[in-house]
């Protein structure tokens, strides 16, 4: 049985290589991938946001987002898309369910978002599905942005 889609979504640690961890994730299962299928990494919109403290992370995202553009080209032989999301703030367990134990940062993200509010899992969930169905067979190479607008 060929793999026709291919989520990536690696957190990093320290010691680690930016980046090595979606490399390494991608190359295993490559072998698997049946020809046209789609790649979806995830990154973040902090790789182009400048916040004090978040150096790190974001030149972490930043490398998977220039990956990402790689990967799409040296994949493109056996039509198989690579792009990304960059989601925004997103009511998740990240950082130890964050957005559960400190809820006043909530009103203070959503007033900074176009939109009003924090994403929810189902609003990436939903970018990701359209990336790697047959409607999006014609986008590789791009990262999305999914944060409702985070800093318009």
């Amino acid at each position: 049985m060929r793999c026709t889609v291919l989520l990536v979504t690696a957190r990093f640690g320290l010691g680690e290589l930016p980046g090595d961890r979606p490399y390494f994730l991608t190359q295993r299962p490559l072998p698997l991938m049946a020809d046209g299928g789609a790649i979806v990494n995830t990154s973040s919109n902090s790789a182009a946001a400048l916040k004090p403290g978040y150096s790190a992370y974001a030149s972490m995202k930043g490398g998977l987002n220039v990956l990402t553009r790689y990967m799409a080209k040296e994949f493109s032989t056996r039509g198989i898309r690579v792009n990304a999301v960059s989601p925004g703030s997103t009511r998740t367990r990240i950082a130890d369910d964050a957005f559960t134990r400190f809820p006043e940062v909530v009103p203070a993200l959503a007033a900074r978002t176009a939109l009003g509010r924090v994403g929810e899992p189902g609003d990436i969930g939903a970018v990701i599905a359209t990336l790697v169905s047959d409607e999006s067979r014609w986008v590789t190479a791009q990262n999305i942005d999914v944060s409702g607008g985070y800093n318009l």
